[in-house]
């Protein structure tokens, strides 16, 4: 290992170099072997190939945000590290495609920093990580990140749920208000109600703690206890309630059921957003009180989550036929998802609202179930995320976020940059023809929000035409429906008059399934 010379020192600041070569919180096997896990992973699984010397180069560069006298350059044969234009270390380069010796260089680079910079010196190590990794990840999509080990907790807690009480809380006043409580939870066992309030958790004085401090306390390993002193309006005295603590998979969906329609809306994917989806809908159907006409799906600003999940969502709804296709680089990218359900809805009307801010998962379920001619679409064109990320778990415990293939749905469409349009559209700036009726423009507003069936046959063949489009002709197409985030009852009373009156309902299905089917019609040709 060639040994890493400091040279010299620009800077008014003293060097720091025992300082920093002493300091614990740093150490070089350990920042080499993080470092190396990202640049690996990069380097195989990122939707485009990039060389290893140029993601070692970026990290390097990451340096940079924390001193900004700090910049990197390379020669033929080596590496210099510069502060205010003058080295004061270099490295010999790696060998090509060495991702084990660029991230042992980057370590040795950021130890020779620190022991130049008074900033650098004065970082943790993670604060190192996340200058290094956001370095190497700004060139190159903005769904690839990096998060820190608290960061990547929590983002894990959401996905997959973690072992807690199942309550949310409030800060109000400096007091810790519950509103709500997770049923069949230890919370919701122990009789815990909305308003109440947590004084103490394992005889720590929660008032005034900042929402992370608490949830730490509240939260830990599956089965251990923790001791809550509770204090509940009406009753004199607060009481001591012991818990033990379950695995908790955040709520994702919520359910309205009102005259017959059942309304689902899911937030996010996780682990158990389909089984949950599921589950609402049979418990409506063994009911025998409950007439079911029909269900609307609202996935208004759902900002996606799991993969899996959303294919299985639309998997609920379909019994054979295609849902989606993957494509990377990778190998392990590519799939082509397949439906095998039942229909759990037996061919009842359902309606699906997106917006400007449904992306990711929540348009892989609507689009899947719009082209497969399942559903009708409803609201705004969607946001357009049409890439899917693989998460790679460090070392250190952080996650690294990659790009790593791209959506395409049934009939071919690629999702990136185009979204999910409605074959209903509700957009305020919906540049839609008026639908000629007896009296002039047709008084209908779901008729209306349509535009006549020309009209939307020829956006829908456009918009699944296939093979790539660029920025002008995908923004001239999203301008039909612009995409906005809605929120508030006016969607879903559409839906609702869509789902009551089967004739608006059946000519919905109409357009889409004839442009489907001329998509699928074309390809089949080109096979041919």
């Amino acid at each position: 290992m060639a040994a890493l010379l400091l040279t010299g020192c620009a800077s008014q600041t003293p060097p720091q170099t025992d300082k920093a070569a002493a300091d614990p919180a740093f150490s070089l096997p350990a920042a080499t072997e993080v470092i190396a896990a990202g640049y690996e992973n990069i380097a195989d699984k990122y939707l485009v190939s990039l060389p290893v010397e140029t993601i070692g180069m970026e990290g390097l560069r990451g340096l940079g945000a924390i001193d900004a006298a700090i910049s990197i350059e390379r020669s033929d044969d080596e590496v210099q590290i510069n502060g205010h234009g003058r080295e004061f270390a270099h490295e010999p380069l790696p060998k090509t495609g060495d991702s084990y010796g660029w991230a042992r260089l980057t370590a040795r680079a950021a130890l020779a920093a620190r022991g130049w910079s008074e900033e650098i010196g004065r970082a943790s190590t993670e604060k190192i990580y996340e200058a290094v990794f956001d370095g190497m990840l700004s060139e190159l999509d903005i769904y690839s990140r990096y998060s820190g080990r608290d960061e990547a907790r929590r983002n894990r807690a959401r996905r997959d749920g973690f072992g807690g009480i199942g309550i949310r809380f409030r800060l109000r006043d400096d007091d810790v208000h519950v509103y709500r409580i997770t049923p069949e939870t230890p919370a919701a066992a122990a009789g815990l109600r909305e308003g109440d309030i947590l004084v103490s958790a394992d005889g720590v004085e929660l008032r005034g703690l900042p929402s992370r401090k608490i949830v730490r306390l509240l939260r830990g390993p599956v089965d251990t206890s923790v001791k809550l002193v509770v204090r509940r309006e009406g009753r004199p005295d607060p009481w001591t309630v012991n818990l033990f603590r379950r695995h908790i998979v955040p709520v994702t969906v919520t359910r309205v059921f009102k005259d017959g329609i059942l309304y689902l809306a899911v937030s996010s994917f996780n682990q158990q957003t389909a089984a949950s989806v599921r589950k609402a809908i049979m418990e409506v159907q063994a009911d025998p009180a409950n007439a079911l006409k029909g269900l609307v799906m609202d996935l208004r600003g759902n900002p996606g989550g799991l993969l899996r999940q959303s294919i299985k969502l639309a998997n609920l709804f379909l019994t054979q036929g295609h849902i989606i296709t993957t494509r990377g680089r990778h190998p392990d990218s590519v799939h082509h998802y397949n439906a095998d359900g039942d229909d759990i809805l037996n061919g009842q009307p359902l309606v699906i609202l997106v917006d400007g801010k449904s992306a990711s998962a929540a348009e892989i379920t609507a689009a899947a179930l719009q082209d497969r001619g399942r559903a009708v679409v409803l609201g705004t064109s969607s946001y357009g995320k049409g890439s899917v990320q693989t998460v790679i778990r460090l070392p250190n415990d952080g996650e690294l976020t990659i790009t790593w293939s791209r959506l395409i749905t049934p009939t071919g469409y690629t999702l990136h940059g185009l979204g999910v349009h409605p074959v209903v559209c509700t957009s305020s700036k919906a540049s839609i023809p008026a639908v000629q009726g007896a009296d002039g423009a047709h008084p209908n507003p779901i008729l209306a929000a349509m535009g006549g069936r020309d009209f939307q046959a020829d956006i829908f063949a456009r918009w699944r035409r296939g093979g790539p489009l660029d920025e002008d002709e995908r923004t001239r197409l999203r301008e039909t429906c612009p995409p906005e985030p809605h929120s508030g009852t006016q969607d879903r009373d559409l839906a609702r008059r869509i789902i009551e009156d089967r004739t608006l309902y059946a000519r919905a299905l109409v357009i889409t399934q004839a442009t489907a089917r001329a998509s699928l019609d074309r390809d089949n040709a080109a096979a041919e």
